[in-house]
């Protein structure tokens, strides 16, 4: 690797210009143990999330929301891509490693972003609680004290801002649309409730990372997360759900009857032939 390769991505990641997952590499920065179990933990995130959106393409009610849908989870695998770049470094893992050659145990995604696509609204109920969550997320961590990950939130932010507004119009839209349309939204939103707090529980490594401005703690997310929510379902003719909270996995690769069969489809490929380029 160039000396000038490793000085001009150190570069660019400093001052928040756009950086590709190979400016990650490129850096020589490695990871701690924590910042990569974290990052390793919302990029799963964001690649099941992806997954999951792709289901519909050539699949959604209008040609424009199979382009929309698409490019949302291609923002998505962006993300995942910065993150395992990162999160390898402290293991000497490719992202690649990180996608395709764990098993459905070792991932750390959230069971809200691997809930089933269901109908067109839960798809929007699904997207409109996670991306709001994201959202917040991301600001938060622009100010991390790890400039690598800043510099993942500064770029991903943004691309997260038209995940949200994507999802409100959707929410708009359907809500208050026709009786039907309503009812749909609303059962969606029912249907993902009871995986929201799983996302906002602050796990041992979260309040590692907090103490040194790293990381952020999830239920300091919580209270502007349902201001937000909470002003668009009052915008949109729907009301909270009242659902219970589901028992939470904590994140530890447990209790998810979904991820195994993401995984088997979005796996096969690269473990049939490892290593193949093309």
């Amino acid at each position: 690797m160039s000396s000038f390769a490793t000085a001009d991505s150190a570069t660019r990641i400093s001052q928040g210009d756009a950086i590709t997952a190979e400016d990650i590499q490129n850096t020589g920065a490695v990871a701690t143990g924590d910042a990569a179990t974290y990052a390793m933990m919302l990029g799963d995130d964001a690649l099941i999330l992806a997954q999951r959106l792709g289901w519909w393409i050539s699949r959604a009610p209008e040609m424009e929301e199979d382009i929309a849908l698409g490019n949302i989870a291609l923002d998505l695998v962006g993300h995942a891509r910065f993150l395992y770049s990162y999160a390898g470094t402290a293991w000497d893992k490719t992202e690649d490693d990180l996608a395709y050659f764990r098993d459905e145990e070792e991932f750390r995604s959230s069971r809200l972003v691997e809930q089933e696509n269901g109908d067109f609204g839960h798809t929007i109920a699904r997207q409109l609680l996670f991306a709001n969550y994201q959202l917040l997320l991301y600001r938060a961590l622009c100010a991390s004290t790890d400039e690598t990950l800043a510099a993942i939130a500064a770029k991903a932010v943004k691309e997260v801002e038209y995940h949200v507004d994507h999802a409100i119009q959707w929410t708009l839209r359907l809500g208050l649309g026709t009786e039907e349309s309503n009812r749909r939204m609303a059962e969606g939103l029912a249907n993902m409730w009871p995986y929201l707090g799983e996302i906002f529980e602050d796990l041992p490594v979260h309040e590692r990372l907090a103490a040194t401005g790293a990381g952020v703690l999830p239920s300091g997310l919580r209270a502007g997360f349902d201001e937000r929510i909470t002003h668009i379902l009052q915008e949109s003719g729907l009301e909270i759900p009242t659902a219970p909270q589901a028992r939470s996995g904590q994140r530890t690769g447990c209790f998810s009857e979904y991820r195994g069969f993401i995984l088997a489809e979005m796996q096969s490929l690269a473990r049939r032939h490892p290593g193949a380029t093309w």
